[in-house]
């Protein structure tokens, strides 16, 4: 599909000063950049908003958020089907996309089409973001963490599973200075800074690393590995637990129906268990998907492995892998940093230049088409190797100012999943109560 045909309304940015982007991640169909110029660009699915640019378009090609011009943007975080942007000059926190069960942390569940600023954390120095299917957390300068949206599973860690429109403190991290924190589906996982790791949340699978399949309503500390190791990463896919040790070894848990935990096997494991394919090769990057996980080597190499079917793990094949696989790069570019989205990935290399495959039938890989692909191909508009962001797409947004809202209930119907399961192990079950939204 033609590519403007796809931002409908939308012009080109006249040439610009050379950028580069500096951060990058995914959502379930969605994927945004962080340019050196702190411009936000995002493409594919739009249909809740999540693309920020005033309408329900999807866009086949990187597209500016030329209405959120706010200053200082450090970080842009992608949920399932919302995205969250940081402003360090204003200590604010934007939300914009689907927000039912108050994933924006807006005080209601109204879905919005433009970046707006989440009130209750004004003036909050924020270090780090983490977005789920519905919910969200940050973590603040002291190392506390707020979190908001749904909460069915205890995800929220507030000791309760109720859904919460608002920002709310994690009262049992009090005393515990956080790290870094991770959101998968509907678990949560921290590492703090003395290297503790911890879980909460939906634990069907083991994903909570702490040895059992219970969901958890508080933050709970997984027991010490026997090798001593302290954690300094963690990521979540949505079923399963990433994190890394200070000395670079890996470590997964949880879901592996699909091989996502990299052990050889399509065994749950309830604990962190070492990915001994990777011992030799210190990691210093991780990133989980739906059902397949990446992780960047200190050397610059990225592998991949998990579920495949649209190609996501991007070694050119469609078959699952239950064991690592190195992705190749042209002229063997070094990675710096990968982000997974639900069935596509994208990766930075040290030359600058961004790649993605995967899952494209939304637009999600910025190619200008909707077709799959299981090797990285470089997203020409976003790399120094192309276009070095000269030439991108602008959207004629609504202003931050302008109406931006929409309620749930004037674009969805709720409809209770009739296929709701909870009972068994390594399926594709639901949490109870799960409920979908259709477009009436």
């Amino acid at each position: 599909m033609d590519a403007k045909s796809e931002s409908s309304g939308d012009g080109a940015v006249p040439e610009a000063p050379e950028q580069s982007v500096v951060v990058i991640s995914a959502g379930a169909n969605h994927s945004v950049a962080l340019l050196s110029g702190k411009m936000v660009c995002s493409w594919g699915r739009g249909e809740d908003g999540q693309l920020g640019h005033g309408d329900a378009e999807d866009r086949a090609v990187p597209t500016v958020l030329t209405a959120f011009d706010v200053p200082g943007i450090a970080s842009v975080i992608c949920g399932a089907d919302h995205t969250t942007a940081y402003s360090e000059d204003e200590m604010q926190l934007y939300s914009w996309g689907w927000g039912d069960f108050g994933r924006l942390g807006h005080g209601n569940s109204s879905d919005v089409f433009s970046p707006q600023p989440i009130q209750a954390l004004r003036g909050i120095k924020i270090t780090q973001i983490a977005c789920g299917d519905s919910h969200c957390l940050a973590v603040t300068v002291n190392g506390q963490v707020h979190s908001w949206g749904r909460n069915q599973n205890g995800q929220l860690g507030l000791g309760n599973n109720d859904d919460s429109l608002l920002p709310q403190k994690i009262q049992a991290f009090e005393g515990v200075c956080i790290r870094m924190i991770a959101a998968g589906a509907e678990h949560t996982a921290a590492v703090t800074q003395d290297g503790d790791l911890y879980g909460w949340g939906w634990g069907r699978y083991g994903n909570l690393g702490l040895g059992d399949r219970e969901d958890r309503f508080v933050p709970e500390k997984v027991s010490p590995l026997e090798e001593g190791e302290k954690m300094v990463l963690v990521a979540c896919g949505w079923r399963h637990s990433v994190t890394v040790s200070s000395s670079g070894g890996l470590y997964t848990y949880g879901w592996s129906k699909y091989g996502q935990l990299g052990h050889g096997d399509f065994e749950d494991h309830l604990a962190p268990r070492k990915v001994e394919a990777l011992k030799d090769s210190p990691i210093s990057q991780i990133a989980g998907g739906w059902r397949h996980t990446m992780a960047v080597a200190a050397d610059g190499k990225l592998y991949g492995w998990g579920w495949n079917k649209f190609g996501q793990v991007g070694v050119g094949d469609n078959i699952d892998h239950c064991s690592p696989v190195q992705v190749d790069f042209p002229d063997e570019q070094k990675t710096t940093q990968v982000a997974c989205g639900w069935r596509h990935t994208l990766a930075l290399t040290e030359n600058k230049n961004i790649f993605s495959w995967g899952r494209g039938t939304s637009g999600q890989l910025g190619h200008g088409e909707i077709v799959d692909r299981n090797t990285p191909k470089m997203i020409d508009a976003l790399s120094l190797d192309g276009y070095a962001c000269k030439q991108l797409e602008s959207s004629n947004g609504v202003p931050m100012t302008g109406e931006a809202w929409a309620k749930p209930s004037a674009r969805y119907a709720i409809v209770p999943d009739e296929n709701v399961c909870r009972s068994g192990n390594g399926t594709d079950a639901a949490p109870h109560g799960d409920v979908k939204r259709m477009r009436v």
